[in-house]
């Protein structure tokens, strides 16, 4: 049995893989279409700035770069090698990994453990360790690390920076966070496959983005975990400074039994993850969408100072479901004082309801609005706000989303930062305005209510486990 590595060394060893002088590119190809061609063009069209070095025995230079023809030729400032070549010979380019001091080798290859030669997997990485290599995957589609602008992968190319680092056991759990991260314009810090998780695992990398600048929000898709000890052990000190999302599959028997086909995991009791996540501080989503909305929310959504959330509303219906979502996810009403209530009743219309939510109705026109929601960001025993938009003609989706975003930067430039998640209902003119107001830094949702209340959910478990309010 091997010793447990440090957390330094855990840390060093990933710093380079995220941040690495040179890139190796094992069984790199000149021939468009083939995936080691497709690794060499993502590294030097993302911009990569470090050096990247093919190895072809048959090929003297790919897309510019002079090709090496085995992984002991290439230059010594060589820190991470990606590998896709046939699963039995990647064990061989170990020792010569070794030698040169290089900190990991990506395996995209496939052909290991998920197809049942577990063997051949224990014996890469028992050798890997002798040699101070690390191997993340095998079975996976690479990685990205934006800061670096670095795509070490076969998929699509992706550089667009933000917070949020995600990881995925799954090359197309993985490709569907890429997607969404695109369509919704969130920048990344990383997207990092784990295939069969061999070696590197998820409590790694809990290791390096708890400590990295450009990270903000951890969120995790996994199938199993290695060493839940490990992993419960970083997630409870990374969540006291980083909120983590994770969405476990396999929680079922039959999901069990399609994680053990995937990539060999066995995928355990769910009672027990559960029981882990909640001790540890982990936000635990129900689905992708939960996963990647949430992480989202948790880079946008400021702390709450209290647990006091005000619903705004145009729609009394849209009022009772985000009142129902409230209560399904722990959120507290706050009672409206009798001098609050003075002042949402004078800029609402008589036939309004104030209270909790606040209804100005659908017959009125922005300004109001305007008033309703600034009232409630203005006045310091509320801590948080949930707007509910109803399309009409007299306040159309756009006209709301720029007077909501203008509004809630106005309270900004007066030192006000409260948590505002917005729900829209309404045509398909509402998806345009969801985004205007997320490019605004609010999480917006279009026709559905409980997703904005979920997502603010998600960021007072995070704000309740920090702060040891829960």
């Amino acid at each position: 049995m091997s010793i447990p590595m440090s957390r330094a060394t855990i840390v060093e060893q990933m710093q380079r893989m995220f941040n690495p002088r040179a890139v190796a590119v094992v069984g790199a190809s000149a021939t468009p279409g083939k995936l080691g061609y497709a690794v060499v063009a993502n590294l030097k069209n993302g911009g990569f700035a470090g050096h990247v070095y093919p190895v072809n025995p048959g090929s003297a230079e790919i897309l510019g770069y002079r090709c090496y023809k085995s992984l002991d030729e290439v230059p010594d400032d060589t820190d991470v090698a990606v590998v896709s070549i046939p699963a039995k010979g990647v064990a061989s380019l170990v020792p010569s990994a070794g030698a040169k001091g290089i900190a990991a080798l990506v395996v995209i290859s496939s052909g290991f453990a998920e197809t049942g030669e577990v063997e051949m997997q224990r014996e890469l990485v028992a050798l890997a360790r002798q040699h101070n290599v690390r191997i993340v995957g095998p079975n996976i589609y690479g990685y990205y690390y934006t800061p670096q602008k670095l795509c070490a992968t076969f998929c699509t190319p992706f550089t667009e920076r933000g917070g949020v680092a995600l990881t995925s056991q799954s090359g197309g759990v993985g490709m569907a966070i890429l997607g969404y991260s695109r369509s919704r314009a969130m920048g990344v810090s990383a997207i990092v496959g784990l295939g069969n998780k061999s070696d590197v695992d998820e409590d790694d990398l809990l290791e390096y983005f708890g400590q990295d600048d450009n990270t903000d929000v951890i969120a995790m898709h996994m199938e199993d975990l290695k060493d839940g000890r490990a992993f419960f052990e970083a997630a409870q000190r990374v969540a006291k400074k980083k909120p983590i999302v994770v969405l476990k599959a396999g929680r079922t028997a039959l999901g069990a039994r399609a994680a053990a086909s995937h990539t060999a995991a066995l995928a355990g009791q769910d009672q027990v993850y559960q029981a882990a996540f909640t001790q540890a501080g982990v936000i635990r989503a129900g689905t992708l969408e939960e996963l990647m909305d949430w992480a989202r929310a948790l880079q946008l959504l400021p702390d709450p100072a209290g647990e006091n959330v005000v619903i705004i509303t145009g729609a009394g219906g849209l009022g009772v479901l985000l009142s129902d979502a409230c209560s399904d996810r722990g959120l507290r009403l706050m009672s409206i004082p009798p001098d609050l209530d003075k002042q949402f009743k004078e800029c609402i219309p008589p036939f309004g309801a104030s209270g909790n939510p606040i209804d100005i109705t659908g017959g009125e026109p922005p300004e109001t609005y305007r008033k309703a929601i600034m009232i409630g960001l203005q006045d310091p025993r509320v801590h948080a706000l949930v707007l509910g938009y109803w399309h009409t003609i007299l306040t159309p989706p756009m006209t709301f989303a720029k007077l909501a975003a203008e509004t809630v930067q106005a309270a900004r430039a007066q030192g006000i930062r409260k948590p505002v998640t917005v729900a829209l209902a309404g045509d398909t003119e509402v998806e345009e305005a969801a985004r205007y107001l997320e490019a605004a830094g609010i999480p917006a949702y279009a026709y559905a209510a409980e997703k904005a209340v979920a997502a603010l959910a998600a960021k007072y478990q995070y704000w309740r486990h920090k702060t040891g309010a829960d």
